[in-house]
């Protein structure tokens, strides 16, 4: 028992502050793309013809499109494109409310995630049970979308539960590719989830079919088979973006906020100087 409490003590607390304060990323991690409005050279596709998802777009007038929904996070396309119009930030934020605000286009910073309405807001923003639907997801997705609940993220502190029923749920959080042998359950579920009710795609996979999409398999997202609420991009996305997302929909993140793309060092500053 002494070792126990002992042990306790030094690890002392140990869930995050956000969105308090913001959060501590690793330099590798990529976040928001940072397009920039220079001129592209003349017939130059440098970016696009690497990307495995067709996820980026450009044209010979130099504008540039990134398509979220698509990326897997890869970086290939930064490190392609040889004028370095293409920059990954470190900022976390890129939950959007439609698949429209999930493309980054240069010189243009998309809307966050926004609020649900007042009537689903009333009846979430204190308890959101979220039945997870993993439709031929590789497990990644899902294992950042278990980590919330841990210690460190602890969802249940914002009142987020998953449940293993639909029945008593509020949301379905869909992963995966969505292939064919899965559509039945996914609509299934949806329907078995009480009015009114949320849906949330989580990774390019679920967005747009990811790597995967145009097989004759899957459905190119689960928006085709039931209406998407919120998006969430990543391949997989980190928990600090999933929290992110669920947090704007629930409007517990207030406040004015610099531009998608501009977080970048805030909050490694922050810590440090805190330390």
């Amino acid at each position: 028992m002494f070792n126990i409490i002992k042990t306790r003590l030094r690890q002392k607390h140990r869930t995050i502050a956000y969105p308090k304060q913001p959060p501590s990323l690793p330099d590798r991690f990529r976040g928001f793309p940072l397009l920039g409005s220079g001129v592209c050279a003349e017939g130059c596709a440098a970016c696009s013809e690497v990307c495995p998802t067709n996820a980026v777009t450009s044209e010979k007038s130099g504008g540039l499109q990134l398509d979220m929904g698509k990326c897997v996070l890869c970086g290939k396309c930064a490190e392609g494109c040889p004028a370095g119009l293409i920059t990954f930030s470190k900022d976390h934020r890129l939950a959007a409310s439609t698949r429209e605000a999930c493309v980054a286009i240069a010189g243009q910073a998309p809307p966050l995630a926004s609020p649900l309405p007042p009537k689903l807001l009333s009846l979430f923003k204190r308890s959101l049970k979220i039945r997870v639907v993993s439709a031929g997801g590789c497990n990644a997705c899902e294992a950042d979308i278990n980590v919330l609940s841990t210690i460190v993220f602890d969802i249940g502190r914002f009142g987020i539960q998953y449940v293993a029923s639909p029945r008593h749920a509020d949301a379905m959080l869909v992963t995966g590719a969505a292939p064919r042998n899965m559509h039945a359950a996914i609509k299934k579920t949806y329907d078995a989830i009480p009015d009114p009710k949320i849906v949330i795609a989580i990774g390019a996979c679920a967005i747009s079919g990811g790597l995967f999409a145009g097989h004759t398999q899957e459905c190119a997202g689960v928006a085709a088979l039931v209406p998407v609420d919120l998006f969430i991009p990543g391949c997989p996305p980190h928990p600090i973006t999933i929290l992110d997302g669920l947090l704007r929909i629930l409007d517990t993140i207030k406040g004015s906020e610099p531009p998608r793309g501009s977080v970048i060092h805030q909050a490694d500053n922050l810590l440090n100087n805190h330390d």
